[in-house]
């Protein structure tokens, strides 16, 4: 893996981080570096969430080779920086996808390679009711607060 992949990736997952910190949830960052969970949020006693974070520096597609089938309480967090990635002033695009949601979003590429991706232009038309769905990871299974939102 690159250098510049990895620090998008791993700028990504501290964005998110930050992000859920920001709005008050207890998060926590998982270490290792072949895993399919980035982020684990506690919501409540006995109720906590998941967190998978795709990082992309430019504006094509997210891969989601390695993605699971959907699980409930699970998220995919597809993070954008707009080719901008070293400038501090742009804020990324953010799509908060349960996971099982994400396979209506994956195109196979055709021939002999065939990588899963999510196309970010396919997401900028089809899935706007995900961008910046923070309030999707904050919902909780049982009563109470729903969460904000992170503008």
């Amino acid at each position: 893996m690159s250098t510049e992949k990895y620090n998008t990736n791993l700028a990504a997952e501290y964005y998110v981080l930050s992000a859920l910190h920001r709005l008050g949830v207890e998060a926590n960052l998982t270490l290792g570096n072949k895993k399919s969970v980035d982020i684990v949020v506690v919501r409540d006693a006995g109720d906590a969430a998941t967190v998978d974070v795709k990082g992309l520096a430019g504006v094509t597609s997210w891969p989601v080779d390695n993605l699971k089938e959907g699980k409930a309480n699970h998220f995919i967090v597809f993070v954008c920086f707009l080719k901008r990635i070293h400038d501090l002033t742009v804020v990324p695009e953010v799509y908060v996808v349960p996971s099982e949601g994400v396979p209506q979003f994956t195109y196979t590429s055709p021939g002999e390679a065939k990588r899963k991706v999510v196309e970010l232009r396919r997401m900028r038309k089809e899935a706007k009711q995900y961008q910046n769905g923070w309030h999707l990871i904050l919902k909780s299974a049982g009563p109470g607060p729903t969460g904000g939102t992170l503008e």
